[in-house]
């Protein structure tokens, strides 16, 4: 018992430094939460263009796959919050840089776990961005409150936030994973590149992910399969209860189980990769 208050002590210091630290570069939260903005608005010219060409307009009724021009505009606005909370940049390829330079030694010659404390500087790093951001998402919402129907149930709402924890989770051990393989190769850019690619078009983060059922054929399952797909876009639904029923409550077990399958990667990459780890470096 003495050992877990003490291991809850260092964490809640670590905790704590790293809040502060990144309080201090508030301004530049600030300039990045303006700068999120920008897309907000070509996507939404964007969609009103799509909606004016099928001959509907904005306000006519007309659907694509299932999605109003309003709830296309509600619905990025919703996966604009879930990708600030799944997003993690600089993470894979921090850790990447630290095995290649030789920095990670100071977490393997100290009583400090080093998914531990990138998680703890994450939670920090997230906090700190909404202190900062709050004000300016609250105008952004109140603008565009017109967009939405209403909001949900209190369960529907609750099932919301819980996505949203979890998509935060996935984020961070999916890319913990990913620079973990720097243990094995010294350069993970290529492959990181490659992830973020991927993550930009399949997570929903540009489209709902309901658009795929119009190709027919396997890519619609194959795509939401991935967990890339619990990012952005499965937030989102559930917000605008196009996820519901059984369907909601088998999607937050599957995105349960993909955020315990990453930590487990995540540990097990660190494990073996510590085992074959030669410190060079400075």
């Amino acid at each position: 018992m003495a050992e877990l208050a003490a291991r809850a002590s260092t964490w809640w210091a670590i905790f704590q430094i790293n809040f502060h630290e990144k309080l201090v570069y508030r301004g530049d939260f600030m300039l990045g939460t303006l700068m999120r903005f920008l897309p907000i608005l070509t996507q939404i010219f964007l969609w009103s263009a799509i909606f004016s060409a099928k001959g509907g307009g904005e306000s006519a009724g007309e659907q694509i796959a299932g999605y109003s021009y309003y709830n296309i505009v509600a619905y990025y606005l919703l996966s604009t919050i879930s990708r600030a909370f799944s997003s993690m940049p600089g993470l894979a390829s921090g850790i990447a840089l630290q095995i290649r330079e030789g920095e990670i030694k100071k977490y393997l010659i100290q009583p400090l776990d080093l998914i531990s404390f990138f998680l703890l500087n994450r939670i920090a790093h997230k906090l700190t961005y909404y202190i900062v951001a709050l004000v300016p998402f609250a105008i952004v919402f109140i603008m565009c409150r017109g967009y939405f129907s209403g909001w949900p149930p209190g369960n529907v709402l609750a099932c919301y936030f819980f996505s949203l924890i979890l998509s935060f989770m996935l984020g961070f051990f999916m890319e913990a994973t990913i620079g973990m393989i720097g243990f094995w190769f010294l350069e993970v850019r290529s492959l990181l590149f490659v992830y973020m690619l991927f993550t930009f078009f399949l997570s929903g983060h540009m489209f709902p992910l309901d658009m795929l059922n119009e190709l027919g054929g396997p890519w619609a399952m194959i795509i939401k399969s991935l967990p890339l797909m619990y990012l952005a876009y499965f937030p989102a639904a559930v917000f605008l209860q196009k996820i519901t029923g059984p369907e909601l409550m088998w999607g937050l077990i599957v995105q349960v189980g993909w955020v315990v399958f990453f930590i487990i990667a995540s540990r097990l990459a660190f494990h073996y990769g510590v085992k074959q780890y030669s410190a060079y470096g400075g």
